[in-house]
């Protein structure tokens, strides 16, 4: 499980003491990592009080939240070769001041352009702080505490993510929007004073140039699917801005392939794919993220629009996902130290797949129990798959591209969460519309072009249903249950899908990395030295 130790490292001469020395890394890159991973989802609870205060469209809302994903991927990969060629210290420094900066200038923001230019910086420098801080911690500490030091990281950016949302609305609650991006700044001020006195420098030990051809490319393809993917609720399928975007980006991602193959230095080592470790853990981050972006869409939403709970119970509801991640992912990471990240990442998603059939039954009905059962089983699928997806990526790379494989690792982590809802949207949608179109019709009331609307706005959906179809409250309230209970049944069940996919394609990858490592020494010979084989 140890990537081959080749880095150019510098003798630590600070103030803490040695042997305490790398927990104070831990804490350190957490805090930056955490508050990272914290902005991919707080301003979605925000984003309300936002556009109360700038009086903004649904599209530029849209646009300040997922902006900073746009950014985000695009950056992924470059920032991860940056930090193996410049230093991965260096790196995260600048990184860290960026966010700190970005930060403040977006709670300060007076206008919506400089809110999402603001947003743009904090997705940029974000693809720092993710790719930085995994092979940071990963060098930090020794072999036999890997695993448990990453599952560490990786259990304090699960709560990152899961609880974005409901301390996002906390903070709106007690103060205003503009908090939601200020509360960042003293603690990035904390985490680089104790990275401060704590890290030490590293970067691969060569002569490897950037290559600005794959970057420039990379960037700009990656970009326009992303964009596509992301906005296509906003703008439709076959508008000319997602159509546009998509056809750049995909011209954009053939030509860096075919470019990037020829280089000396390439961005992206593509032989990287031809290795079973790797291309495990780029299974399992497409697929994770895959699931956590539509299963913690549609979670609230259940318990919003079906069970009508306030935004504080929906916070409670929504802590057996987020606890279970935080209590197992130091436990899990000490048992990919001892039996390997593909069993454990098979389990995870055999957990995800469990979790995905239980949602698919969610009614107004369901009792707790069951439901908590099934949010459990989330919390379970994401402690088993995202430290060891990272330690996967990490040991199936020598230290020296370790940023480079966290970058590329976390691009299709990006893409897969894109995919992912961007398709459950599109069923939950169409199922859900053709659901209220039958319900109407066994009431006798006649469909209109307004029922795409009862779908979007769930919140508001009993009411139009009175307004449009002359419904009583009973009836209405029965007819939004109906939808949701189907546009839910068709998103969960393409989860259940992409699960046993995942589950199925890393077990076939593990079976057969441990049928030819009998030949990895033979083989080892013929590849170059920093691609290892299996």
């Amino acid at each position: 499980m140890q990537p081959n130790s080749d880095d150019k490292q510098w003798e630590y001469t600070g103030v803490i003491n040695e042997a305490s020395r790398k927990w104070w890394v831990l804490t350190g890159v957490s805090i930056v990592s955490f508050l990272g991973c914290i902005d991919l989802t707080i301003v979605n609870t925000a984003a309300p009080d936002i556009g109360r205060d700038l009086r903004t469209t649904v599209t530029q809302m849209q646009l300040i939240v997922n902006i900073f994903v746009v950014a985000l991927s695009m950056f992924m990969v470059t920032a991860g070769r940056l930090s193996d060629i410049l230093g991965r210290r260096k790196v995260l420094y600048a990184g860290t001041a960026l966010f700190g900066l970005a930060s403040l200038g977006a709670g300060l923001a007076p206008n919506i352009p400089l809110l999402v230019v603001f947003r743009f910086l904090q997705g940029a420098s974000c693809a720092v702080l993710y790719t930085s801080s995994s092979t940071i911690v990963s060098n930090a500490f020794p072999e036999s505490q890997r695993g448990k030091a990453i599952g560490t990281l990786f259990a304090v950016n699960g709560i990152g993510l899961a609880i974005g949302p409901m301390l996002g609305g906390l903070i709106v609650g007690a103060l205003n929007w503009h908090w939601v991006f200020l509360v960042n700044v003293p603690l990035v001020v904390i985490a680089l004073a104790i990275c401060s006195v704590s890290l030490t420098e590293s970067k691969a030990d060569t002569d490897v140039e950037l290559d600005w051809p794959g970057l420039v490319l990379l960037a700009l393809g990656l970009s326009g699917v992303i964009f596509a993917f992301t906005f296509n609720d906003t703008f439709g399928w076959g508008s000319w801005q997602v159509l546009g975007t998509l056809a750049v980006g995909v011209l954009a991602l053939v030509v860096f392939v075919i470019v990037d193959r020829r280089q000396r230095f390439p961005l992206i080592p593509f032989k990287l794919l031809a290795n079973k470790l790797f291309l495990s853990a780029v299974t399992a981050e497409f697929s994770l993220a895959f699931f956590y972006t539509t299963a913690l869409f549609l979670m609230p939403l259940y318990l919003s629009t079906v069970r009508h709970y306030d935004e504080l119970t929906i916070g409670l509801m929504m802590l057996p996902t987020t606890a279970t991640v935080a209590v197992l992912s130091p436990l899990v990471g000490r048992l990919v130290d001892k039996v390997g990240p593909i069993i454990v990442l098979t389990t995870g998603f055999a957990a995800f797949t469990l979790s995905a059939v239980l949602q698919s039954q969610f009614d107004a009905h369901s009792g707790i129990g069951y439901v908590a059962a099934a949010f459990v089983l989330m919390g379970i699928g994401w402690a088993f798959v995202l430290g060891p997806a990272a330690v996967a990526a990490l040991s199936a790379v020598p230290q020296r591209l370790s940023g480079l494989a966290v970058g590329a690792t976390w691009t299709f982590h990006n893409f897969g969460g894109a995919v992912g809802l961007a398709l459950g949207m599109t069923l939950f949608r169409g199922f859900g519309e053709s659901a209220l179109r039958g319900g109407l019709a066994t009431q006798g009331a006649t469909a209109g072009p307004w029922t795409a609307e009862v779908v979007a706005k769930p919140g508001s959906a009993a009411d139009l249903l009175q307004q449009h179809a002359g419904l009583g409250q009973p009836a209405a309230g029965d007819l939004v249950d109906s939808l949701f209970a189907a546009g839910d049944r068709a998103a969960m069940l393409l989860l259940v899908g992409t699960s046993l996919v995942a589950m199925v394609t890393i077990f076939v990858l593990g079976r057969l990395r441990g049928r030819d490592q009998g030949q990895v020494a033979e083989t080892a010979q013929e590849e170059p030295a920093d691609l290892p084989a299996s």
